[in-house]
């Protein structure tokens, strides 16, 4: 009988060292001013978390990789940040991402059908924007492709924090 006292003991021993936990609570602004994001958690590379960065994230205690992402942004940017989770403590996290907004417009004589704006940064393709859409994107150095009607021009763009950057492609 007391050996099963102990194995008692030892359960709800172990059971309240893993019930330690604490929450992270994100910030995100996007060149100073107030932005939306999410937050993925990672402990020992294994997923522990996530969500909104406007609720709390109740996270195991420990050592943890805090990944925020800025939504809203065509390059989708993210930042990492270690943090140490202290139990029954909420610990802050506060990231800002600066961005400019590039728009393209396709300015023709004549119709000649749509036209496909291309975003690449590096080798890498960002992604695809119609002629007078806006679009969010991280501050730096971007190649604007811009097709029609068989025809190419291409544009470099570097944006800066705050800028709004307008590319005007005439056929």
């Amino acid at each position: 009988m007391p050996a099963l006292v102990v194995t008692v003991g030892l359960f709800c021993g172990l059971g309240a060292a893993q019930a330690q936990s604490g929450q992270i609570r994100c910030s995100v602004t996007e060149n100073g001013s107030p932005a939306r994001g999410t937050i993925v958690v990672a402990q020992n590379g294994r997923e522990v978390g996530g969500g909104s960065c406007s609720a709390a994230v109740s996270v195991p205690a420990g050592k943890c990789k805090v990944t925020v992402r800025l939504d809203g942004t065509l390059d989708n940017p993210s930042k990492s940040v270690n943090v140490t989770v202290r139990a029954d403590k909420t610990s802050p996290v506060s990231v800002d991402f600066q961005t400019g907004v590039l728009e393209v417009r396709i300015e023709t004589k004549e119709a000649r059908g749509t036209g496909i704006v291309t975003v690449n940064r590096g080798s890498k393709r960002i992604g695809t924007l119609g002629s007078g859409v806006a679009a969010h994107l991280s501050v730096g150095p971007y190649e604007v492709v811009v097709r029609l009607g068989g025809e190419e021009r291409r544009y470099s763009v570097d944006l800066r924090a705050g800028q709004r950057r307008l590319v005007r492609a005439q056929f």
